[in-house]
């Protein structure tokens, strides 16, 4: 079974996969392989030094020059996600065929719906968080502005658009505990519609 976990940036992703990690799902993290695919030498680089050639120096992106860009330019991001998206698919499936028989493989897709990747997908989790905690996480982590966060925030399906498309959804008030205990109960609906 093919698994699709997205939700908006600071939900708690992260926290989500670790626990579907430590109870046997095979992860696949659309996030490494988008920075694999750009690092020095990576498939998608070469096509994004045609495009935004300032944005690479000595053959190493500048994700901060890039993501100015992107994230305050709906064109740009769009044709950015056709550069990538193609890369992406491609290294998922390649790591996806690592996975054990029967083992419940879930992709990490953090643009889960805006991109047709939940097609690809036999279901799907949405990871629900207040929008205050998500742009405080991320202010914390990431050492953005809170404007820069919103705008990120802009980029993705609204949390409540996202809702009816997912078939399990997971909310993250901050309890670590209630949340483990959630992703539990996913899991273990996965496996049963797995079996």
């Amino acid at each position: 079974m093919r698994v699709g976990l997205t939700g908006g940036i600071g939900a708690g992703k992260s926290e989500v996969t670790a626990v579907l990690r430590a109870l046997g799902a095979f992860i696949v993290d659309t996030d490494e392989i988008a920075r694999e695919v750009v690092a020095p030498g990576g498939d998608a680089l070469f096509e994004i030094v045609r495009v935004w050639p300032h944005v690479v120096r000595d053959g190493v992106l500048d994700r901060a020059a890039l993501a100015d860009i992107v994230f305050g330019d709906p064109a740009a991001r769009a044709r950015l996600g056709t550069l990538l998206h193609p890369h992406i698919r491609r290294r998922a499936l390649e790591l996806e065929a690592q996975a054990k028989p029967q083992q419940i493989v879930v992709h990490v897709v953090p643009l889960l719906f805006e991109t047709g990747y939940d097609r690809l997908v036999d279901k799907s989790i949405l990871v629900a968080a207040p929008l205050h905690d998500r742009i405080a996480r991320i202010v914390k982590r990431d050492h953005l502005d809170e404007a820069r966060v919103r705008a990120r925030i802009a980029a993705q399906i609204p949390q409540e658009e996202a809702y009816p498309r997912a078939d399990f959804v997971i909310e993250n008030d901050g309890d670590l505990d209630r949340l483990t205990a959630q992703t539990q109960v996913v899991f273990a609906a996965l496996v049963a519609g797995n079996s």
